[in-house]
């Protein structure tokens, strides 16, 4: 009997640690990742910089003419 109370301990173990981790995904899963870091950089001046690189970045790719037309 001795190795079904062993069994039946760790089962018990391992349905605890089961229900932990859903416990533990439902809260992770709630959160919406893209509206914790909205407006994290808001006034940020590297990242204006970086906005600025990343247009002019993009002026580049079109034709000087495209750019005149707009």
């Amino acid at each position: 009997m001795s190795t079904n109370t062993s069994v039946e301990q760790r089962l018990a173990m391992v349905e605890a640690a089961i229900a932990e981790l859903q416990k533990q995904l439902a809260v992770h899963q709630s959160t919406n990742w893209l509206q914790e870091i909205t407006g994290s950089f808001k006034n940020e001046p590297a990242f204006e910089e970086i906005l600025a690189y990343g247009r002019e970045m993009r002026k580049a790719d079109y034709p000087l003419t495209e750019i005149n037309d707009k």
